[in-house]
C-alpha cells in the first residue's frame, strides 16, 4: 500500500511539473511570436570630457570625486600668469599701432594740405602765364611797330630799344612763369606720390590693428581659459588631477555625466531583427533596480554589427571560417512619461533587459 501511495504522489506531482513547464513552454513561444528579448544591453548617458584648451599647472582643485555641480562651476583653475603676461604684451603692441596709424593719418592730412597748396600755386602760375601772354602780346606788336618807324627814322634809337627791351623783358617773365609752373605740376607729381605712400602705410597700420586687436583677444581667451568651467549639469567622475600637475591641450582628465538624458544601447542577435522597426515600443527592466518600470522606443540601428566597430575586426578570409551569430546594436530613448527622478538614478554601463513590442 506505501508503496502505491509513493507512485500516485510521484505521478502527480511529474504531472504538475510537466503541466506547469508546458505551460511555460506554451507561453514563451506565444510570446516569442509578438517579442523579441535580450539582456545583452545597458544603459547609456553623456558622458562629457573635461579636456583643457592650454598647457599650464593646475593651481587648485574645486571639485572632488562623484560632486554633482551646475553649469559654469569652477572646475580648476591653470596658473594665469604667463598667460596675463601676454596679455599686457599684447595691448602693448596695440597701442603701438595706433599710434603707427595716428602719424600715418597726420601725414595724410599734411600731404593733402600740400596738394591743395600745389592746385593754387598750378592754377595762379596758369593765371599769371595767361596775362604775360598778353603782355608779351603787346609788347612785340609795340616792337613791330616801332621797328617800322625806325626804319623810316620816324623815332630815335632809343625809343626802339626800349620797345626791343619791352619785348625780351616780357618774354622772359614768360619762360620764368612756365617754368614755374612746371616745377609747381613737379611738384605737386611729386606730392602726390608721397599721399599715395602714406595712404598705403595707413592701410597697413590699420591692418596692424586689427592683428594687434586679433592678438589681445586671443591673450584674454587664453586667459580665460585658464578657469575651467562645467559645460553642462551633472556628475564628475574620479578626480585625478593635483595642484601642481601639468596638463597639456587635448588630454581628457576627467567626465561629467548628464544625469538628466538617458538611454538604452541592446545588442540584439541579427536573428531577431526581421521583424523589428523604429518607433516599435520596448518595456525595460534594470537590474539595479527591479521593481521599477521603464518604458522606452526604438529610435535607429546600427550600421554595422559590434564586431565591425571593435579594434581588431574579423577577418573570415583567413581560411578558418566559424560561423558566429553577430550582434547589431540597437538604439532605445526613454520616453518622456517615465520618472525623471528614477533617470537621475540609472548610471551608465548598467544592466537592463530589454522586451520589443513588435506588434
Amino acid at each position: 500500500m506505501s508503496n502505491k501511495k509513493t507512485n500516485k504522489k510521484f505521478i502527480l506531482i511529474f504531472a504538475v511539473l510537466i503541466l506547469l513547464g508546458g505551460t511555460y513552454g506554451i507561453y514563451k513561444y506565444v510570446h516569442s511570436l509578438s517579442h523579441e528579448t535580450t539582456d545583452d544591453a545597458q544603459i547609456e548617458k553623456n558622458m562629457n570630457p573635461i579636456i583643457p584648451r592650454l598647457t599650464g599647472y593646475i593651481t587648485k582643485v574645486y571639485v572632488k570625486d562623484n560632486d554633482f555641480v551646475k553649469k559654469g562651476d569652477t572646475l580648476f583653475t591653470i596658473d594665469n600668469k604667463d598667460y596675463l603676461v601676454k596679455v599686457e604684451d599684447a595691448k602693448a603692441a596695440l597701442i603701438a599701432s595706433e599710434g603707427n596709424f595716428a602719424a600715418s593719418k597726420a601725414d595724410i592730412e599734411s600731404v593733402s594740405a600740400n596738394i591743395a597748396v600745389s592746385d593754387a600755386n598750378v592754377q595762379s602760375a596758369g593765371g599769371n602765364i595767361e596775362t604775360a601772354k598778353i603782355r608779351l602780346g603787346r609788347a612785340t606788336s609795340d616792337f613791330e611797330r616801332y621797328n617800322n618807324l625806325y626804319k623810316n627814322h620816324s623815332i630815335t634809337k632809343q625809343q626802339f630799344e626800349q620797345a626791343l627791351a619791352a619785348k625780351q623783358e616780357a618774354e622772359s617773365q614768360l619762360r620764368i612763369l612756365q617754368n614755374q609752373q612746371k616745377a609747381s605740376a613737379y611738384q605737386k607729381s611729386v606730392i602726390v606720390a608721397k599721399s599715395n605712400v602714406s595712404s598705403k602705410q595707413t592701410e597697413v597700420a590699420a591692418a596692424n590693428i586689427k592683428r594687434a586687436q586679433a592678438m589681445l583677444d586671443a591673450a584674454k581667451l587664453n586667459l580665460d581659459y585658464t578657469v575651467v568651467t562645467a559645460s553642462i549639469d551633472g556628475q564628475v567622475s574620479k578626480i585625478s588631477i593635483q595642484p601642481g600637475q601639468l596638463v597639456q591641450p587635448g588630454q581628457s582628465l576627467f567626465y561629467i555625466i548628464n544625469n538628466a538624458e538617458a538611454w538604452v544601447i541592446a545588442n540584439f542577435k541579427e536573428t531577431q531583427l526581421d521583424k523589428m522597426v523604429i518607433g516599435q515600443k520596448v518595456s525595460i527592466k534594470v537590474d539595479a533596480y527591479p521593481d521599477t518600470d521603464f518604458e522606452g522606443t526604438i529610435t535607429s540601428f546600427s550600421p554595422a554589427t559590434g564586431a565591425r566597430f571593435s579594434l581588431l575586426p574579423p577577418d573570415n578570409a583567413t581560411g578558418n571560417f566559424v560561423k558566429t551569430i553577430q550582434r547589431l546594436p540597437v538604439k532605445i530613448t526613454l520616453n518622456t512619461d517615465n520618472d525623471a527622478e528614477k533617470i537621475k538614478l540609472l548610471r551608465p554601463g548598467m544592466n537592463v533587459d530589454v522586451d520589443v513590442h513588435l506588434k
